[in-house]
């Protein structure tokens, strides 16, 4: 079983949303203002699901008392970096019993105070870090990419990583031990510290993952564990796609909280759907039913129909068309406020 924790950004047009910070967005094709979030993602053999998310306040947002008041951000919020977001979630699922023995996720989520605190709470991990990463091994410290320029060329491994579009896909793999730099405090050091280098067959291009595993485990096993790091890729896309992530337009932190946690939910209702009903039927060979199917399944079995009466598109065309308005003057009077104050 694995966790994994991702940071999308949700795109949102009010400059003046709960927690919204400017970054460059590839699906905006450029600068956009975002709601930043760090979600957490339960995987196992059968199926996988997000479980948890936390909301990034940037620096600004934190020390801005005004702005705080105004979107009801609680008082014991402050300031969290994405890997102590991460943290915060790997603690409450331990906290809640989640049985999961590996942790894994991308370089923003490789650093020191996050792999310790993963050990602290007993995970294994498998973590992307940077080519400039260094590392401690029995002929002294290097970075990742001096180690990987060391690696003779029969130790590399091809391995199969999964299956695209184009067929499979294979990589090249090597495996370096190094010294556990984490080990806990009052803990003895123990275990087993990797670099895992996977390399593209044609470009040569090189990714690098920190690992930790308390017992012997094969470079197939860790490739294994990376890999499945995508299923949060899977669930984020999804999740907004399906059960509405992405569509919430909240203007407070609760609000936020909330129809998030209502997503997530929906979301996690298809994935357990999903995996209940993978056993083929009998005497007909099909496929395991993606989220789509099931929701589409779900609209015309159990899902009420949507009301289309003439009256009930009246009145909320009404209702919508009396927010907007109501929309437009607090954004007219907050826009002379801020001029007054610029003045």
């Amino acid at each position: 079983m694995r966790n994994r924790s991702h940071a999308p950004a949700s795109h949102h047009g009010s400059p003046h949303r709960s927690s919204l910070t400017v970054i460059h967005v590839q699906a905006l094709g450029g600068i956009g203002l975002c709601q930043v979030a760090v979600h957490l993602t339960y995987a196992t053999p059968r199926g996988h699901a997000l479980i948890d998310r936390e909301l990034y306040l940037p620096a600004a947002w934190a020390q801005d008392e005004e702005r705080r008041l105004l979107r009801h951000v609680p008082d014991e919020v402050f300031f969290a970096t994405k890997p102590q977001l991460a943290a915060v979630m790997l603690t409450r699922a331990r906290e809640l019993g989640v049985c999961a023995r590996w942790f894994a996720g991308d370089e923003v989520y490789g650093s020191l105070e996050l792999r310790r605190t993963a050990r602290m709470l007993g995970f294994d991990y498998a973590l992307a870090v940077k080519a400039d990463h260094t590392a401690t091994t029995s002929a002294g410290r290097f970075t990742a990419a001096r180690l990987a320029a060391k690696v003779p060329a029969k130790s590399w491994m091809r391995m199969r990583t999964g299956h695209g579009l184009k067929g499979d896909r294979h990589y090249d793999w090597a495996l370096i031990e190094v010294r556990p730099d984490d080990t806990p405090t009052d803990s003895e050091a123990g275990g087993h510290a990797f670099l895992v280098i996977r390399r593209h067959r044609y470009t040569r291009e090189l990714s690098f993952y920190r690992c930790h595993s308390t017992t012997p485990i094969s470079l197939a096993d860790l490739v294994n564990i990376i890999c499945t790091r995508w299923k949060i890729e899977e669930d984020f896309q999804g999740a907004k796609g399906l059960t509405g992530l992405d569509q919430g337009q909240v203007a407070c932190w609760n609000s936020w909280m909330h129809w998030s946690l209502i997503s997530l939910i929906a979301a996690a209702v298809l994935a357990i759907t999903r995996a209940r009903t993978a056993a083929p039927a009998a005497g007909i060979a099909l496929v395991p039913a993606s989220p789509r199917e099931l929701l589409a399944v779900l609209r015309a079995t159990a899902l009420p129909a949507p009301r289309r009466h003439l009256g009930h598109v009246l009145h909320w065309s009404a209702w919508r068309r009396h927010h907007q308005h109501q929309a437009v003057q607090a954004h007219r009077r907050w826009n002379n406020v801020t001029a007054e104050a610029t003045r």
